[in-house]
């Protein structure tokens, strides 16, 4: 964010200059007053006492888009424990799933409850920056991690960067792996034309960038950064496709692209796209781009 210059411009253009902020509560405020639209999770609870064997308080817990439990830390400026304090409120989470589950059940309501994607927990880091030892030991663990730099602009605007983001690993290499491996999620229950179709718009979504993270669930596979930019599913005859893209912005096309906004479906995302042929998916390169960019 260092390289990001923002500038005011009515009567004029002045700079307007970044900032951390006066104390870490200050940041935290801000974050749980805005989560799903800032981070894309749902607020749990805050300074969560995680009783006297462990000792500590969980800065914010919360739920992320695809059910995932998340726990947020904050740092005013750089913390070069940050990263080890998360790790151990992680541990906590793994061993209370009990107790989280039945905060969220409280919270969010018995549904949400017994859908938690205990395979996928995340951690975001919120801070004014990180060491690059933060950013190389990310990349050593098996966690989804994602490290986002905050600055103020003035007084009422925040920029948050995502500087490094890691899904969760298996054990074998995603190079090593055979490619029946990396193709079975992707085309399960599908043969021929419309499983090599389901494999090719897998591989687009994951070749996007790096810092892709797919998080599949029973009923539909997403593909995020720091939110969801892609959801899919699989029928027979196409591949439903939704992303975060304001279907108002679009020219909407018969049988291709449809504003699902107010209609029930897996996933999440306003904007339907219906894929059946390689040409297709061509179509909808630019829309899966323009989703990917915004959810940073």
């Amino acid at each position: 964010m260092s390289s990001l210059k923002l500038f005011y411009t009515k009567n004029g253009v002045t700079e307007v200059t970044p900032c951390l902020a006066e104390a870490e509560a200050d940041v935290q405020a801000l974050v749980e007053g805005a989560m799903e639209a800032m981070l894309g999770v749902r607020f749990l609870a805050s300074e969560y006492r995680t009783g006297p064997v462990h000792g500590g308080r969980i800065d914010t817990l919360g739920l992320d888009e695809n059910g995932a439990p998340v726990i947020i830390e904050y740092k005013r400026a750089t913390d070069p424990g940050v990263l080890s304090q998360g790790l151990f409120y992680m541990a906590w989470l793994m061993d209370h799933r009990t107790e989280f589950q039945v905060l969220v059940r409280e919270r969010l309501g018995m549904a949400a409850a017994s859908q938690i994607l205990w395979s996928a927990p995340r951690l975001i880091l919120v801070a004014g920056d990180f060491t690059r030892y933060d950013l190389h030991a990310v990349r050593e663990h098996r966690r989804s991690i994602d490290l986002v730099r905050y600055r103020l602009y003035g007084e009422h605007h925040i920029g948050l960067e995502t500087v490094a983001s890691v899904a969760a690993q298996d054990k074998v290499p995603q190079s090593r792996r055979r490619r029946g491996d990396r193709e079975s999620a992707s085309t399960r229950g599908l043969g021929g034309a419309m499983a090599e179709l389901a494999n090719a718009v897998d591989q687009a979504l994951l070749g996007l960038g790096g810092d892709v993270a797919k998080v599949e669930r029973k009923q539909y596979d997403a593909y995020r950064r720091l939110h969801n930019f892609a959801c899919v599913t699989r029928r027979q005859d196409k591949i439903l496709a939704y992303v975060k893209a304001a279907p108002t912005t679009v020219d909407l096309v018969p049988g291709f692209t449809r504003d699902v906004t107010g209609l029930g479906h897996h996933g999440t995302g306003d904007l339907e796209m219906q894929l059946r042929s390689h040409q297709d998916l061509e179509r909808a390169m630019e829309l899966f781009r323009l989703s990917y960019d915004a959810a940073a």
